[in-house]
């Protein structure tokens, strides 16, 4: 069962608005998909490795509502779309206490080898494969 990402706000993510400032909010979505990663037991230290690469091709994110010093958030992760050579994941940043949506998000990734070429995990690496098809059931 993979857990939610759990986020404290710091201090120093804060703007002279005394608000998280946005760029935060693209780190807390690489700190929740690595974890993510982790729990499914293919997480980024072992796929570099095992010589596989997984950079990010597009990233957005929509900002709702303000985060500030001091808040918990909650991210849920989930696999939106998996091919074996790249993946899309959607992220949800929610306010611990009550569950009130600051943020969503999406970004893109591909699976590439040392030399910068596209590989494919199902025939590289198949229990990384399959670790990414159940992780996209469980999380929909």
């Amino acid at each position: 069962m993979i857990k939610e990402y759990e986020h404290h706000a710091q201090y120093y993510e804060t703007d002279q608005m005394g608000c998280v400032h946005h760029s935060n909010f693209i780190r807390w979505m690489e700190e929740a998909r690595i974890d993510m990663m982790e729990q499914m037991g293919c997480g980024y230290r072992a796929m570099e490795h095992a010589g596989i690469m997984s950079p990010v091709l597009e990233v957005r994110c929509q900002y709702r509502n303000m985060v500030h010093f001091d808040d918990r958030i909650r991210i849920r992760v989930s696999i939106k779309a998996y091919n074996a050579i790249r993946m899309t994941l959607e992220y949800e940043m929610r306010d611990a206490a009550s569950g009130k949506l600051m943020a969503s998000g999406e970004s893109s990734h591909c699976f590439l080898n040392r030399e910068g070429r596209p590989i494919s995990l199902k025939r590289i690496h198949p229990q990384w494969d399959e670790a990414f098809i159940q992780a996209m059931e469980q999380l929909k």
